[in-house]
C-alpha cells in the first residue's frame, strides 16, 4: 500500500471514529450517562484543549493557567447572581476578562523562556488567587454560591440538565474544531515552528513574541471560557478554581492523553474526572494519590501519552507496510 493511499485511509478512519464519539455525546443523556458529569468532564476538555494549544503547539509552560479558568469563573457567577447579567452575556464578559488577565500577565512572562516563564505564570496565578481570597465580592472561602443558569437568548431554560448539556456540547465542539482550525492555519505553522526551533524562526524574519503573546492570550480566553461554563453547570465558583493543584491537574490530563495532538487533551480530562468521581467516594482524599501512581505509570509506560502512542504505533505500521 502507498503512503499517501495509507494516510487517506488513516484520515477516513479517523473522522468515522470522531463521528461515532459525537454521537455518543449527543446521545450520552439518554443512555444513562449523568449530565452534569458529562458537562464538568467537557468543561475540563475545553480547558485541556486551551492548555494544549500553549504546550502542546506553541511549546510554553504554564504552571499558572487555573487563575484564568478561575477568574472568569469568578467574573461570571457574579455577574449572572449579583448583577443579573444574561448566561451568554456572563459568559462572555467572563471569556473577557480572563483573555485580559492573560494579556496582562503575557505582557510580563512572554520574554521569558523555560522555567523562568513557567514560575512567572505561576507567581501571577498566586496573586489571582490572593485577589480571589480576599475581594468582598467573591465571597472569600465560602466561594460564589447560588449562580443560577438563567435562559440562554431569553427562552431557553438552562435549569434543565439536558438542555444545559446541549449547549456545553456545542460549545466544546467549536472550541475543538476552533483550535484544529488555528493549527493547521499558517499562523499554527509558524507557532509549531516557534516550538521546535525558535532561534531559527526568528532568523525567518518572525515576530517570535507577538505569535506567543497571541498564542497565549487565545490559550487563557478559552480557559476563560470553559471557566465560565463551570459555573454555569456546577452554580458555584469556589477558590479550587484558582488554586495552584488545578494548574497541575491540566498539565496531568494534557500529558496523560497526548501532547501536542487534538484528542489527547480530551482523552486526559475524562479519564482524570471519571477518576476522581469514581474513587472519591471509595478512597476518599487517597485519589490523589491513585492518580498520581496512574500517572507515573503512564509516562513511563507511554512517554507520548494514550493517543500519541497510539499515533506513533500507526505510523510504524504504515512505515512496515
Amino acid at each position: 500500500m502507498s503512503t499517501t493511499s495509507s494516510a487517506v485511509t488513516l484520515e477516513r478512519r479517523s473522522r468515522l471514529l470522531w463521528l461515532v464519539v459525537l454521537a455518543v455525546l449527543v446521545a450520552a443523556p439518554f443512555i444513562g450517562l449523568y449530565p452534569v458529569f458529562m458537562m464538568k468532564a467537557l468543561c475540563f476538555a475545553i480547558f485541556a484543549c486551551a492548555f494544549n494549544l500553549l504546550l502542546g503547539f506553541t511549546g510554553l509552560l504554564s504552571f499558572g493557567h487555573a487563575a484564568f479558568m478561575g477568574s472568569a469563573a469568578y467574573a461570571t457567577g457574579w455577574l449572572v447572581r449579583s448583577a443579573g447579567w444574561s448566561p451568554e452575556l456572563g459568559v462572555v464578559a467572563g471569556t473577557v476578562i480572563a483573555a485580559l488577565i492573560g494579556l496582562l500577565v503575557g505582557l510580563i512572562a512572554i520574554r521569558r523562556q523555560g522555567i523562568y516563564f513557567a514560575m512567572i505564570t505561576l507567581a501571577m496565578a498566586q496573586m489571582v488567587y490572593f485577589v480571589c481570597l480576599q475581594a468582598p465580592f467573591t465571597g472569600g472561602e465560602d466561594g460564589l454560591q447560588g449562580v443560577p443558569r438563567g435562559h440562554l437568548l431569553g427562552f431557553i431554560p438552562l435549569a434543565n440538565d439536558v438542555a444545559m448539556y446541549f449547549v456545553v456540547l456545542a460549545v466544546f465542539v467549536a472550541v475543538y474544531l476552533g483550535v484544529i482550525r488555528i493549527v493547521h492555519s499558517p499562523y499554527g505553522q509558524v507557532l509549531k515552528a516557534i516550538r521546535e526551533n525558535e532561534p531559527r524562526a526568528v532568523s525567518l524574519g518572525y515576530d517570535v513574541d507577538k505569535y506567543k503573546l497571541l498564542a497565549f492570550v487565545l490559550s487563557t480566553a478559552i480557559a476563560g471560557l470553559a471557566g465560565a461554563l463551570k459555573t454555569l453547570v456546577l452554580g458555584f465558583a469556589t477558590l479550587s478554581d484558582v488554586h495552584w493543584s488545578l494548574s497541575g491537574e491540566v498539565v496531568l490530563m494534557t500529558l496523560l492523553g497526548g501532547m501536542g495532538t487534538f484528542a489527547g487533551p480530551v482523552l486526559g480530562s475524562f479519564t482524570i474526572i471519571g477518576l476522581q468521581n469514581f474513587l472519591a467516594d471509595r478512597v476518599g482524599s487517597w485519589v490523589t494519590v491513585i492518580i498520581g501512581a496512574i500517572f507515573v505509570v503512564c509516562v513511563v509506560a507511554f512517554r507520548r501519552g494514550f493517543v500519541g502512542e497510539l499515533l506513533a504505533w500507526q505510523q510504524r505500521r504504515r512505515k512496515e507496510a
